[in-house]
């Protein structure tokens, strides 16, 4: 090997520390990507080692989806100021990416954790439970609506939460005014809710008002939920307790769970209060 070639790498050892195949230097190459500092006239080629910094801004990019012309072009052109430009691009589509990530595990670790707690849950048992003041996210009024209106709300609930990013893991619950259980209307929702990302400060907010509340759950579909509203109205009783205000269903096993909607599992919490 010629004196002056001691100090770059082969294709070979270069694509080894920049942990990709030959062919993938060859083609860098044919499309004028990264080529070779010094290509001898019997077709060797060699590489500095300061292309090792071009070759991981090349892959920097590719892993933040920048088509391969749109790299070439940039380091073809390049200046100072371009460079500065659109590496704090970059950057800010990383912090967005993080965001976005950090959301995804939240929205994880919550259907980690409403799943672990259901294992360890007496689905038989009935008990009233003191809750603090909640701020959930509601949808439009879905009280006395048609079907196809209904599904409208649903549609038009999901897109709200999507838009400001407000979903966190958690179902899509119904709210059922107490009046709606006493007539046996138990599919007469007036609103449907979620549990939000705290902080938010925008509109459709429910307050779900502390005090007691008597907690069920129903195993199946809804269809029959009216057995399982039976015996928390029976416990209401033996209890002297008196149904206020609205109840509250949510899924705490469903299809991410468990295969089959008999299956299914919904928490019911009634708010009461002392006869």
């Amino acid at each position: 090997m010629s004196e002056n070639l001691r100090k770059y790498f082969t294709t070979g050892e270069f694509a080894k520390i920049c942990h990709v195949k030959k062919q993938t230097l060859f083609h860098y190459d044919e499309i004028g990507l990264l080529t070779p500092e010094i290509k001898t006239a019997k077709g060797y080629r060699y590489y500095s080692y300061q292309q090792y910094e071009v070759f991981a801004v090349i892959e920097l990019l590719k892993e933040l989806k920048m088509p391969l012309k749109e790299i070439r072009a940039f380091l073809q052109n390049k200046t100072p100021i371009e460079s500065i430009e659109l590496l704090e691009q970059q950057t800010q589509l990383i912090e967005k990416k993080i965001e976005n990530l950090t959301h995804l595990r939240e929205i994880l670790d919550t259907k980690i954790a409403i799943t672990k707690n259901a294992l360890q849950t007496d689905f038989e048992s009935i008990s009233l439970v003191y809750s603090e003041e909640e701020l959930l996210l509601r949808s439009d009024s879905t009280l006395d609506t048609t079907d196809k209106e209904f599904l409208k709300s649903v549609s038009n609930f999901i897109n709200y939460s999507d838009n400001y990013e407000l979903y966190s893991g958690h179902p899509i619950g119904a709210i059922l005014h107490k009046d709606k259980i006493l007539e046996r209307d138990f599919e007469n929702y007036s609103f449907l809710y979620t549990k939000m990302k705290k902080g938010w400060q925008g509109e459709n907010i429910w307050s779900k008002q502390s005090g007691f509340y008597i907690v069920g759950y129903h195993i199946g579909d809804e269809v029959n939920i009216f057995e399982t509203y039976d015996r928390l109205i029976a416990y209401s009783i033996e209890h002297q307790l008196q149904l206020k205000g609205y109840s509250y269903e949510e899924y705490i096993l469903d299809a991410v769970s468990v295969n089959g909607i008999d299956n299914y599992v919904t928490k019911i919490m009634i708010e009461v209060e002392k006869s």
